[in-house]
């Protein structure tokens, strides 16, 4: 549908179960919309290469504060968690929450956790959180209530960047374990 670009057309947002279309209602009815969309959900999907991201992850420590309860909740070791949690490929289903947050499927089920009861205010650019049976990546600081597990020092979200976003739908992530030191020298230095 964006491909096609017709002047009506503000964004298209894919989600788990549906694709929501926002368009200008002064430029087009609800009712052509719905016409002018039915030929593409019709429409044989086109099979695109997906991306595959490696994602530079340290995990625990001032990283990761919580991937010692998410051991101890599934009853295992920090680097039981670290190696379940960076063996699989994750497939990046849908964007939201904030501009970049990568909802991400095929997360082992022995590592599912529960959200925290109390979110936390202030969340790192760069977290990377378990919630339930899902795991995501902050891509700006913000309030949040996912365990966190680690951190990447890559930039998911650059408003100067085409596309803003580092992670679109339909790419998939490959969690790979760094140091600290290593994490400060892809980030550029001490965080001030």
């Amino acid at each position: 549908i964006e491909k096609a670009s017709p002047d009506w057309l503000i964004e298209v947002v894919p989600t788990y179960t549906s694709i929501y279309v926002y368009y200008d209602p002064l430029k087009i009815g609800y009712s052509e919309v719905v016409e002018a969309v039915k030929p593409f959900l019709n429409a044989e999907p086109k099979k695109e290469k997906a991306r595959i991201i490696e994602i530079p992850t340290a995990y625990g420590g001032e990283f990761g504060p919580d991937i010692e309860f998410v051991a101890e909740y599934n009853g295992l070791s920090v680097d039981d968690v670290i190696e379940i949690h960076s063996k699989p490929l994750y497939r990046v289903y849908m964007l939201g929450f904030t501009p970049g947050f990568a909802y991400l499927g095929g997360m082992d089920e022995r590592i599912a956790t529960p959200r925290l009861e109390k979110p936390r205010l202030k969340v790192p650019a760069g977290s990377v959180g378990i919630a339930g049976k899902q795991t995501g990546i902050y891509p700006l600081e913000s309030p949040g209530g996912w365990r966190l597990i680690g951190r990447t020092p890559l930039k998911l979200f650059d408003a100067n960047r085409e596309p803003p976003t580092l992670l679109q739908p339909g790419d998939y992530i490959k969690f790979v374990p760094i140091s600290e030191e290593e994490f400060w020298e892809i980030y550029g230095g001490k965080e001030r």
